[in-house]
C-alpha cells in the first residue's frame, strides 16, 4: 500500500503526509493512517481487518489517533463484530483523560447500535456529524441499486476538538463517501 502511495498520482498526499502507521495487507485487511504529524507509540486493535493507531504529536501536544475498521455484522460473524467494537471501546476507554483523541472509520455500526453507542460513552468521544448537525448523512453503500442509506462511517473526536465543519463526499472505486472532518484542537499548542 505504502509504494501505491509514493506513486503517482498520489505523491502530493504522500508529500504532505509523510508519516504512518499501517497494517500490511491485501484488500480491506491492509489499512494504513497517514499523517502531516510524527508519530509514535502505534498500536494496532487486534481485529480481521486493519485497525492502527498511533500517537500525533501536534505542536508538542500528543494526541491519540486511532482507525476503525471491524468486521460487518454479517450472519456467522456478529460476534466477531461485537467483540472488535468492543476492543474499539477498550482503546478508547483506555487512553489518559487529558490526551485528545481522534477515532475516525468504517465502524460497521450507526448510531442505533448499542454497541456504537458504548465507545461514545466509554471514551468520552462525541460523532463529529453530530456536533456539525450532520448526523445520519448516509455513507454507504454507494454502489449498486440502492440509494446510500446508513451512516457507518464516523469521526470520532474528544472534548479537546472542535468541529468547524464535515463534508461526505464520494470517493471514486469505493462503495462508501468519506467523512471529511474539519477540526481544530483546543487549548495551549
Amino acid at each position: 500500500m505504502r509504494p501505491r502511495l509514493r506513486a503517482r498520482p498520489h505523491q502530493h498526499l504522500h508529500r504532505r503526509t509523510p508519516h504512518h502507521a499501517s497494517v500490511d495487507s491485501g484488500g480491506p485487511a491492509g489499512s494504513i493512517l497517514l499523517s502531516a504529524y510524527p508519530l509514535s507509540d502505534e498500536r494496532v486493535i487486534p481485529a480481521v481487518m486493519g485497525m492502527p493507531g498511533a500517537t500525533a504529536e501536534i505542536a508538542g501536544r500528543p494526541v491519540r489517533v486511532q482507525l476503525a475498521h471491524p468486521m460487518p455484522p454479517l450472519p456467522g460473524q456478529v460476534d466477531v463484530w461485537k467483540r472488535e467494537l468492543g476492543r474499539i471501546r477498550k482503546a478508547a476507554a483506555g487512553r489518559p483523560p487529558d490526551t485528545p483523541m481522534l477515532l475516525a472509520g468504517d465502524f460497521n455500526a450507526s448510531q442505533d447500535h448499542h454497541a456504537f453507542r458504548a465507545i461514545l460513552r466509554a471514551g468520552h468521544v462525541q460523532d463529529a456529524a453530530r456536533v456539525a448537525s450532520t448526523s445520519r448523512t448516509p455513507t454507504w453503500p454507494t454502489e449498486g441499486p440502492l440509494p446510500p442509506y446508513v451512516q457507518i462511517d464516523h469521526v470520532l473526536v474528544s472534548d479537546h476538538f472542535s468541529v468547524a465543519g464535515l463534508r461526505f463526499p464520494a470517493l471514486t472505486g469505493s462503495d462508501h463517501r468519506a467523512v471529511l472532518a474539519d477540526l481544530d484542537l483546543r487549548g495551549a499548542r
